[in-house]
Formats: C-alpha cells, structure tokens, sequence
C-alpha cells in the first residue's frame, strides 16, 4: 500500500520540500547585487578595499565549508539552517546601519559581514537540500527529485530576474526621483537615500528567510546516512587533492579552470563599477544581470556540442580567445558598446563551468566525485581569494599615481580603470606560461587508460 500512496501524492506537499524551494529563493534575493561594487564604493570604502573584503570572504568559505557538513553532524540540519538566517538578518542588518564615509568603523562593519556573509554561505550549502531529499526518501518519493529541482531551478531564476532590475532601478535617483514625481510624492530622492533601498529590501527577505527556516523539519537520518566526522572530511578531501594531483589531465582541467574562473569572477564582482565607467544608466544594471542569467538557458546545449564534439585543445582555444577578447576588449571601457565584450567574458565563465564539470565528471571514479567537485569548489574559492588580494595590492600601490580624475569622475573611478588593464595582460602572461606547462603534461595525461582519461579519446 505504501509504494501505491506514495506515488499519488505530489512531491510538493512535502513541508520540507516546500520550505527548500523557498528558503533557496528568498535566501538567494539580495536586491543589491546589481550594485554590488558601486554600492560599495559609495559607501565610502575604497576599491582596494573592496578587493580585500571579497578575499575575506572567499577565505571564509573555503574555512568553513568542509567544517560544516560535520556542524550539521553535530546540531542538527535544521539548527544550522536557522543559524544561517539569523546570520543573514544580522550580516544585512549591519549594512542596512552602517554610516557613509571612509571611517574605520564602515570598514569594520563591511569586514564583519563580509565573514558572516561567507558563514552563511558555508553553513546553507547542502542543508536545505538534504532535509527535502531525506523526506522524499522517508516517503519513497526520491524518483520526484529531479522535478523538484526543476521547478527551484526555474522559480529561484525567476527571483533572481525580478531581485535584479528592482534592486538596480531602485538605487538610481533619477529613476527613483521620476517614480515620485508621477506619482506625485512629496519626496526628494538622492543618494544618501537610495543607497539603502536594495539594503532594506534584502533585510526583510533575511526576516522571511529566518521565518522559513524555522518551520523546516529534522527528519530521521540513519547511521549510515549521517555526514562523516570533521577529520575524516579532510581526510577525504585531502585524499582527493592527491588523486588530482597524480592524474595529469584532472590536474589540467582544474587548473584550467582556477585560471579562467578567477579572472572572469572578479571582473565580473566588479561589473558595476565597470557599467557606471561605460555610461550605463544604474537602472539598466539589473536587466544586463537578468539578461546576463538568462544566458543560461542556451549556452549549456553550446557547451555540451562542445565537450562532445570536440577535443579538450580545441574547447582550450575557444575558452582562451573568448576570454581575451572580453577582457582587452572591456579594457577600452567603450561608453555603451563596452558592454558587448562584458558580455562574451560572461559567456566564457558559463562555458568554462560546463567543460570543467563535464570533464571532471568523465574521468571521476563515483566513490569520490562528490569529494574532487568539492575539492574543486574550494580550490576556485581560494584562486578568487588569492587574485583579489593581489588586485587589492595593486590598486593601493596606483593610488598615488593617478592624477586629478577628469569631470564626472571620482578618484576611485580612475583608479579602478588606470589599473584594469592588469587583468587582460596580467591574465595573457599566466595563461602563455600555463599552456607551457599543460603541453609538457600532456604526454602524461594521454597515457592514461582511456577509460577514464578523456585527454587519451580526443587527443
């Protein structure tokens, strides 16, 4: 009777399965990431600051991530979920309070929630996810998983859409000023007031996120099911950094991916600042975002002919001439057109994800694949550490050199554009330097068995 039940009910009337698709869309709403350098430097901090604040960070995550799985061990699923929205309340909240100016204390207040910021991420990741599967499983529902997850993946994207051009049209006065004005409002919006409105808009969704992580449920989880103990994650963990690290064409696809996941994320962290240089009104940025996303709907069938059609050099080729033309051609910070190569950068981000995954997963064995991807993930995370930090230092060391900002320009806005040009060269001489080093291991890699080698079936 039980199997014949089960399979009548629809996944969706599972509490949990309900409170995962909502806690993935309100946890992941911040009205200010279309603004999110801008919003920053208008603050007061600095843009070497602000690389700072992003290693941080990524540092934290690449602390806790491993670490979490065995908290969850120990207080409970549920716990770590509720401590990931009291967390977000908090970090949002000290944004939502934190005073203008380049004081001691906003960078203070930026620091904090920036590591609270990366707990949270830590501490969310695999949660949610593994209370709504285990109360499929205690139904015998697992086979609905998949149309879970699609229907999260289509709601939680169409979130993002709507959190995207609301948070970018709301931070700009003029849009908010002619809102006002049809509207006829007594109010006189600039930006010591609009700087808040995306801050306050993700606050509340903190209080709604908190709120959903509390209604979740701890489901029974087996012995057998229970995450491994914090020492033998890094040993896992470890024991995969090897693996990777005897296996040629695995340690070339990962480094690979450092190289062209770093440079794309950080250019990308920085995109608003980049739009505003380009004469790009601040209420566009979130519909570039949008549009940006949307991107996501086509290229993963482009990736795929890719990955199976054509050899691990050829997508190299590909993922090396899409990307130098982003960032050389971003370097000319074109007023409007400078969107395009912007543009065909993202792309090229999409791209690696898909082929480094793909190949990854082809040559894994499945006893340790969760762990190498997870490898992985913490590996990108401290790449887009360790190239923030070294942009950080850059952009500290030209400060003094660039001279009196032209008209309609900060000190921050030359600063950031004087040093730009780093990125493209910076990335031109790493990625000469890799392929250098990638055709002597190559040999390597093609004397793997073919089984499990992918380098070996294309050449």
């Amino acid at each position: 009777m039980e199997p014949s039940i089960a399979t009548e009910r629809s996944p969706f009337s599972l509490r949990n399965v309900r409170l995962f698709i909502a806690f993935r869309i309100f946890f992941n709403a911040r009205f200010y990431y279309p603004v999110f350098t801008i919003l920053f430097l208008d603050f007061g901090l600095t843009v070497s600051q602000f690389a700072m604040l992003n290693v941080v960070w990524a540092a934290t995550i690449v602390i806790l991530e491993v670490p979490s799985g065995a908290l969850a061990d120990v207080i409970g699923r549920r716990r770590l979920l509720v401590a990931t929205g009291v967390i977000m309340v908090v970090e949002i909240g000290l944004l939502c309070v934190a005073p203008r100016g380049g004081s001691p204390l906003l960078f203070a207040l930026f620091m904090l929630n920036r590591i609270l910021s990366g707990t949270a991420e830590a501490a969310a990741s695999g949660a949610d996810e593994a209370l709504a599967y285990d109360s499929l499983k205690q139904q015998g529902m697992e086979s609905a998983w998949s149309k879970v997850l699609s229907l999260q993946m289509r709601l939680q994207s169409a979130a993002f859409v709507i959190a995207m051009a609301l948070g970018a049209a709301v931070y700009d006065p003029r849009f908010m000023q002619g809102l006002a004005d049809v509207l006829g409002l007594p109010i006189i919006f600039d930006r010591s007031i609009t700087i808040r409105i995306p801050l306050i808009l993700t606050w509340a969704m903190s209080l709604v996120t908190l709120v959903i992580t509390l209604c979740f449920e701890e489901g029974k989880v087996t012995e057998a099911e229970q995450p491994p103990p914090l020492k033998a994650a890094f040993k896992l963990t470890w024991r995969a950094g090897l693996w990777i690290a005897s296996t040629p064409f695995a340690l070339i696809v990962i480094t690979a991916g450092l190289l062209f996941d770093s440079i794309a994320r950080m250019v990308i962290t920085l995109a608003s600042q980049y739009y505003r240089m380009i004469a790009l009104p601040e209420a566009t940025f979130g519909l570039i975002g949008a549009g940006t996303a949307m991107m996501g709907l086509f290229l993963p069938s482009l990736a795929q002919r890719l990955a199976e059609k054509r050899s691990p050099a050829f997508n190299l080729g590909v993922l090396s001439s899409v990307t130098l033309i982003g960032l050389f051609g971003m370097s000319f910070f074109a007023p409007i057109v400078g969107l395009v190569p912007a543009l065909i950068l993202f792309a090229g981000m999409y791209l690696t994800s898909f082929l480094v995954s793909y190949y990854l997963n082809e040559m894994t064995e499945s006893s340790q694949r969760a762990t190498v991807l997870s490898f992985k993930g913490l590996s990108y995370n401290l790449a887009y550490g360790g190239i923030g930090l070294l942009y950080a230092l850059v952009v500290a060391m030209m400060r003094d050199t660039v001279q009196t900002p032209a008209v309609g320009y900060s000190l921050e806005d030359m600063v950031f554009q004087s040093t730009f040009i780093g990125f493209p060269v910076g990335f031109s001489i790493v990625l000469g330097a890799w392929i250098l080093w990638a055709v002597r291991h190559s040999g390597k890699a093609k004397a793997q068995p073919a089984a499990k080698d992918p380098a070996g079936d294309r050449g």
